[in-house]
């Protein structure tokens, strides 16, 4: 009884500790929670931990028959992988497949057609060179359309050596009008943030963090960052961003083969400092909540 006793001192001074690392942490991080307007850490399966919109994880057989979309998943496709996550499990992709999953974008992104901004964050483990099939792939995509009409993204090229793009276009309509002077293919590319060293592998996780500011307008500009560190900014696009924001999904590992995991999206633009520290946040979004 007394040697009971005598612990609970010390199991009071440990939680104390616990607990004040804890509060530390999320009142370092009061930005990055506040600026949320989306997260899934995928450990509940496929149900978003937090949503200003939708939570629901949506999937059709094919990007044109959303309107069959089901909730959830069950098919061989897409599989909650337990304990494989960063922390807790991820969702993995397992063969390249024309059925797409997805959120939904109204809410759970800060859309605005008057200038656009906020921050996308995930984490992928994948081999591009022995695990994804032939063929780009979009490990995440948002439109209301299609990829070169009002889009984010980010893909793998489909050549080897295989590269890792950040592609942001506004209407097709607007910047197509500057092939008056280049080329489709020209304006296009213009617009790519282009990785050609890959960091990216099988046995580790890489943090990927888009940020963007003022899209559809001349002050436009955005930044892809691998691991913290930014590998590009592009600026003063204007094509404009016309959604039909009822339309438009957050789509996840188009044609993929791989895993995804801590998908957080804000309604700011965050320094690469703030980047940094969502690299840094190891135990998960879930930590700072």
């Amino acid at each position: 009884m007394l040697r009971s006793m005598k612990k609970l001192p010390y199991l009071a001074t440990i939680l104390f500790i616990s607990l004040t690392v804890f509060s530390c942490q999320s009142d370092q991080n009061a930005d990055l929670k506040e600026a949320l307007t989306f997260y899934s850490s995928f450990d509940k399966g496929t149900e978003a931990d937090f949503a200003l919109g939708d939570a629901t994880l949506y999937s059709a057989p094919t990007r044109k028959q959303q309107t069959e979309a089901m909730e959830g998943i069950d098919n061989d496709i897409h599989q909650i992988i337990k304990g494989e996550g960063l922390q807790g499990h991820a969702l993995r992709f397992m063969k390249r497949s024309p059925r797409v999953a997805f959120y939904k974008s109204k809410d759970n992104v800060a859309y605005d057609p008057a200038g656009w901004s906020g921050t996308i964050s995930f984490w992928l483990r994948v081999d591009p060179v022995y695990e994804l099939e032939p063929g780009y792939t979009d490990p995440i995509q948002i439109t209301d359309k299609a990829y070169d009409d009002a889009a984010i993204w980010v893909d793998f090229t489909r050549d080897e050596p295989r590269q890792f793009r950040l592609g942001i276009l506004g209407d097709v309509a607007s910047w197509e009008q500057d092939t008056v002077k280049t080329s489709a293919k020209i304006e296009f590319e213009k617009r790519l943030v282009v990785v050609d060293q890959l960091p990216f592998s099988k046995e580790h996780w890489t943090h990927v963090a888009i940020t963007h500011e003022a899209l559809g307008t001349a002050q436009s500009t955005y930044t892809l960052y691998l691991d913290g560190n930014n590998m590009g900014t592009l600026s003063g696009f204007d094509d404009p961003f016309g959604w039909e924001l009822e339309k438009s999904n957050i789509f996840l590992g188009l044609s993929f083969v791989g895993m995804i995991d801590e998908l957080s999206i804000y309604n700011k633009p965050f320094t690469q400092e703030q980047v940094q520290r969502l690299f840094g946040i190891k135990a998960g979004i879930k930590s700072i909540l």
